[in-house]
């Protein structure tokens, strides 16, 4: 048998046993020592061990779980509650506007969470009964949400990515900052969108009136607690980086010990004061925690000062803080948020150990170079024409599976042939989580579709979310299109901060 259709009988067997219900990783890697076996004896089974040494080796692997932590510990807390309602106050008043807060609202919590998912669930349990309370069109809801969430993947710190450069072998860092872009101008472009619907037909998003935001007017009964050590401490902190009185590390570790400090003096007289302002702007402060902890976690990273595993460390212990001094952490929360990092970190762990074991039968079978010879020399199809066609084939594969187990899937045999062809790793990292976002939401079954009706209330249909999602897609396409033809939207941002 050739070695062609040694690949080919793998392939399908592993698309068979994906079929029966078995779990991906269980599928995949079974699928992989059962090949390797049978073609290299008793010797092919060291390649899945071997596979599992070079995945605990992988020391970026450690960002896996810190990061999903942060998420956890911010969602759980419910500080993305605190921002919703800063976005519900400030943008209210415009037509669309509680529709362009939810964008707004998706990209913070995907910038602390890290997967589409989450943005998923606080969109439909946060957002969505509050746009329809308030008189929004359920369809320009629930497309808003859909498309909002799948940003998750792609704004950092994204887990999926992280997935991706262990398959691919290239450094997350650059990945991450590949995506921030990109992300940004999809959620811009969803903005522009919805505010240009709601301005063309007003019913669709009606503004909210003088009624509704006086409750947001009066002075709060929760005054904002400023701690003089707090404040000190970002002030300090910087202040010693940038005049290079003190090495960053050691400023952090200084923060660090201020920020466990200004905990145990957080209800002493004389270390704080209580500002009593209006709700709005109490709000207004509350929402910009977030996005603080996300500057912590990324300035030392993107400056050069920490490593992305550092970086990832300080995301995770500064949302905890945040939580601790905002009287939200406790035994509940922090069970729930270590549990769930916990599942979720050993179900990626799982995955990339499997595909890192069937990639390494592929790799040693020829198969890549055999495909590569298949489509440039006897089909005659030119480089951009085989990446629209892999593109595609994503779009067929989001109708019945999610984002890692395409990647999983078909990383073994797509990205050395991307590589082969000439295209840059980390450009096509960007295009694949994109791509797979459209499959998700495309009808009949895409994954996302089937979620949303499982978290929307009865009155949305599933014909109303296949409606509502259409819009968006094409907006998605076009966002596709254009880091396609200009690539640098997706590599300005790595090539400069590694440049540096």
């Amino acid at each position: 048998m050739s070695y062609e259709m040694i690949a080919t009988v793998m392939f399908a067997g592993m698309m068979v046993m994906l079929m029966t219900g078995q779990r991906v990783f269980g599928a995949i890697g079974f699928v992989g020592a059962i090949a390797g076996l049978f073609l290299w004896g008793t010797g092919g089974v060291e390649i899945p061990f071997s596979a599992a040494m070079k995945l605990m080796k992988w020391y970026p692997l450690l960002t896996l779980p810190m990061f999903i932590f942060m998420g956890y510990v911010l969602s759980e807390s419910k500080i993305a509650d605190d921002l919703y309602r800063m976005f519900h106050v400030w943008m209210g008043p415009v037509k669309g506007g509680l529709a362009i807060g939810t964008v707004g609202l998706m990209v913070l919590i995907s910038a602390m969470n890290g997967l589409s998912v989450a943005g998923m669930a606080i969109g439909a349990t946060i957002a969505l009964p509050e746009l329809l309370r308030r008189g929004y069109d359920k369809i320009l809801v629930t497309g808003t949400i859909q498309a909002g969430s799948s940003l998750g993947i792609l704004v950092p710190p994204s887990v999926v990515l992280v997935l991706y450069a262990m398959i691919a072998r290239q450094p997350v860092g650059q990945l991450w900052l590949a995506g921030v872009i990109p992300g940004l101008m999809m959620a811009t472009m969803f903005i522009i969108y919805i505010y240009l619907r709601a301005r063309l037909q007003p019913h669709l998003g009606p503004a909210m009136g003088p009624e509704d935001l006086a409750e947001y007017e009066r002075v709060t009964d929760h005054p904002l607690r400023l701690n003089y050590i707090v404040i000190g401490t970002l002030v300090l902190t910087p202040l010693l980086i940038f005049t290079g009185l003190m090495e960053a590390k050691s400023a952090l570790g200084l923060a660090i010990g201020l920020g466990a400090l200004s905990f145990l003096t957080r209800n002493l007289t004389g270390f704080h004061k209580d500002l009593y302002m209006k709700e709005k702007y109490r709000l207004l402060f509350s929402g910009v925690l977030p996005l603080a902890i996300f500057a912590a976690m990324m300035l030392p990273f993107v400056n050069g000062w920490t490593s992305l595993v550092e970086s990832s460390a300080i995301g995770a212990m500064t949302a905890f803080f945040a939580a601790v001094l905002k009287g939200r952490m406790n035994k509940e929360v922090f069970e729930t948020s270590v549990r769930s990092t916990l599942g979720i970190s050993c179900m990626f762990m799982w995955i990339i150990l499997a595909a890192l074991a069937f990639g390494a039968i592929f790799d040693g079978l020829g198969a890549v170079k055999a495909i590569e010879n298949l489509f440039t020399e006897r089909l005659a199809l030119s480089p951009w024409m085989i990446l629209i066609l892999m593109q595609l084939s994503f779009i067929v594969m989001g109708t019945f599976l999610d984002d890692t187990a395409m990647l999983v899937i078909v990383a073994p045999l797509y990205v050395p042939l991307v590589g082969a062809l000439g295209f840059d790793l980390i450009w096509y990292g960007v295009l694949y989580t994109i791509t797979t976002q459209i499959a998700y939401m495309t009808p009949p079954f895409g994954y996302n579709l089937f979620l949303m009706r499982a978290m929307a209330p009865p009155e949305i249909g599933l014909k109303d979310i296949y409606v509502s999602i259409i819009p968006f897609a094409l907006v998605m396409v076009l966002a596709l299109s254009l880091i396609m033809i200009f690539p640098q939207i997706a590599l300005w941002l790595p090539e400069y901060v590694y440049g540096k």
